[in-house]
């Protein structure tokens, strides 16, 4: 164990039908005990893992989905092989029904090895599941998507979205860091990741403080929570959380929102683009994009920009769908040269 003593703050009362604006808004972590406690797959789940089984077979649409396989020697982990030139984890092509047959097949043995589902978006995989489990959060457009398994672990990483996660089956153990924590949490490559985000290289099991020393002062701000079947945590943009499925048999339904338009697509392609055009610069070019971006995109003043003719601001007006496609426009145009 880590020794983390902050725990997430507890949000008591909300409904499904009635999630409040200022925890839907919240800039920290909140637990949302008992949120989802009246769905029917939890309340199956309260019963027995063959009975959450049996219970989302009546949804299942048959199509295939990815699954990771890994071995039981690694303890759950998710994460690269040992020269990092890939991972330590199989994926296969199966169906549903396949997984829960091996998930029955794994219960109770501790020796089992991991199986895990990650983001299988719901409406296709298990349609009219949402018709009897679900948060009214329309407004916001959420992606729902799945995440199922026996035991395992889950790297640290960020998302962009906001989102909640319900605890459907099992129990979860999360570890949150605020998005300062960057530097503290040694986090590895960009572009070669387990499952599309950056993730911490930390082994939270053993962590290796000779390697990681920056690692302990990470403990002194993190927050743990426990979610219980029925259970929430809205984990807002950004954050840093470490997950672990506890039990042998464990199922999360996640609700991503953003707060920008789509249209605006994912900051880390600017990121990477910035490191490819930008990193590599001599200090004293770097220093003058610094200034620039700061003045265009981090502080940009409205009043900086008034002795453009309104008409030909372009870019620098408020975005909108149309100048957005008009910039993406532009630079696929530059990147095919």
């Amino acid at each position: 164990m880590l020794g983390i003593n902050q725990q997430v703050q507890e949000r008591t009362g909300c409904q499904p039908d009635s999630i409040p604006a200022e925890v839907v808004n919240s800039s920290v972590p909140l637990v949302l005990r008992g949120l989802v406690a009246d769905w029917p797959l939890v309340q199956e789940a309260q019963k027995s893992a063959q009975n959450s089984i049996s219970y989302l077979e009546k949804f299942d649409s048959g199509a295939p989905l990815t699954a990771f396989l890994g071995p039981a020697e690694n303890n759950g982990r998710v994460f690269y092989n040992e020269d990092y030139s890939g991972f330590n984890y199989a994926t296969h092509r199966v169906n549903l029904s396949q997984v829960f047959e091996r998930l029955t097949e794994y219960q109770n043995k501790p020796e089992a090895p991991m199986l895990y589902v990650g983001s299988t978006m719901i409406d296709q995989w298990l349609p009219g599941f949402r018709e009897h489990n679900d948060l009214a959060l329309s407004e916001h457009n959420p992606v729902v998507s799945i995440w199922l398994g026996n035991r395992s672990r889950i790297a640290a990483h960020y998302d962009f979205p906001t989102n909640i996660a319900c605890c459907g089956a099992g129990r979860r153990r999360v570890t949150l860091f605020p998005p300062e924590q960057l530097e503290n949490l040694y986090v590895g490559p960009l572009d070669f990741t387990p499952a599309g985000q950056p993730i911490s290289l930390v082994d939270f099991a053993q962590p290796d403080y000779e390697r990681f020393p920056n690692f302990r002062e990470a403990l002194k701000v993190a927050m743990v929570v426990e979610l219980e079947p029925g259970d929430a945590l809205l984990i807002p943009s950004m954050w840093w959380h470490h997950i672990e499925a506890l039990e042998s048999f464990n199922l999360l339904v996640n609700y991503w929102w953003r707060n920008s338009p789509a249209y605006m697509g994912p900051p880390l392609n600017v990121l990477q683009h910035a490191i490819m055009g930008l990193r590599d610069l001599p200090p004293e070019q770097r220093a003058v994009w610094q200034q620039l971006f700061d003045h265009y995109v981090f502080n940009p003043e409205q009043e900086a920009f008034a002795h453009i003719p309104e008409q030909v601001r372009g870019v620098l007006n408020s975005m909108d769908e149309a100048s957005a496609k008009q910039i993406r426009t532009m630079l696929l145009n530059k990147f095919k040269q």
